[in-house]
């Protein structure tokens, strides 16, 4: 058990008899579990040992990092981990740290390409013209290779959308074949056909929001999503035509959706200083 769990099942007893128990150790390690990860997926602060301890909504960040940019950026990624309102920021700036072993940026570089070919590969598998083709994904230092055979040119042509859309990617290389056997078939069968029953509203609101979310392109916070058996209606604020277009064709191309109204989608209106 964890300094931070004991302390607070001591402290939770003590109190018992003249205060109603608020500490939740099980939430505790939860949420300090939850920051810990989303420190160690930053490529720049994943290198340091930082030390994380949650005290209900309070975070307590401590260790070394090199300059004081590591430093803030360790204290913005706390205040973005959901439950997390209040950081108390004892990370120590030590210069000396600028000779970093390379086998931690390495680590640092390998893990994000890892969680890349990952957010590329969940957002092929969501979509219609992708969802059964075997694409391979790789990631390299941000340059990810697309390989597999597809049953359409509009398969291979969104397979390297998708990947070059991705917050991360850097360059595509589509090396996606055309399977001439399964072309065939797939002329027979239209892609908008349900290949099963029609998933929930719920699970197609999500990916949808996830793929806003993973989209460069797209501010995914101001656009809502709502959907009725799968008749999907998007609402909020874009700041331009070209955004709203790329939200219409990333929520049309997911699995189940039939189809997308986005008339109250609005465009910003550019203000002159």
């Amino acid at each position: 058990m964890s300094p931070v769990i004991r302390m607070a099942v001591l402290a939770a007893s003590l109190l018992s008899v003249c205060t109603p128990a608020s500490a939740d150790p099980v939430q505790d390690a939860r949420l300090e579990g939850s920051l810990q990860t989303a420190l160690a997926l930053n490529q720049v602060l994943n290198p340091f040992r930082i030390k994380v301890e949650v005290d209900g909504k309070r975070a307590r960040l401590s260790g070394e990092v090199e300059n004081g940019v590591e430093r803030d950026l360790a204290e913005q990624v706390a205040l973005a981990t959901r439950g997390v309102e209040q950081v108390d920021n004892q990370l120590r700036v030590n210069a000396a740290l600028v000779e970093r072993p390379l086998e931690l940026r390495a680590y640092a570089q390998r893990l994000e390409d890892v969680t890349l070919a990952a957010v590329i590969r969940a957002r092929l598998l969501w979509s219609k013209a992708t969802e059964k083709s075997p694409i391979e994904v790789q990631s390299q230092d941000g340059v990810v290779t697309l390989r597999g055979k597809v049953d359409s040119a509009e398969a291979k042509e969104l397979a390297g959308v998708v990947a070059r859309t991705t917050d991360g990617v850097h360059l595509v290389n589509n090396l996606v074949s055309m399977d001439t056997a399964a072309m065939a078939q797939a002329r027979e069968t239209p892609i908008e056909a349900s290949s099963g029953r029609q998933p929930s509203d719920g699970w197609v609101i999500d990916k949808i929001q996830t793929s806003f979310r993973f989209s460069r392109n797209l501010d995914g916070l101001n656009i809502k999503v709502a959907s009725e058996q799968g008749m999907v209606r998007l609402t909020g604020e874009v700041v331009s035509s070209e955004q709203k277009s790329i939200a219409v064709d990333i929520a049309r191309q997911i699995i189940g959706v039939r189809g997308v109204d986005a008339d109250l989608l609005k465009v910003a209106t550019k203000v002159e200083g």
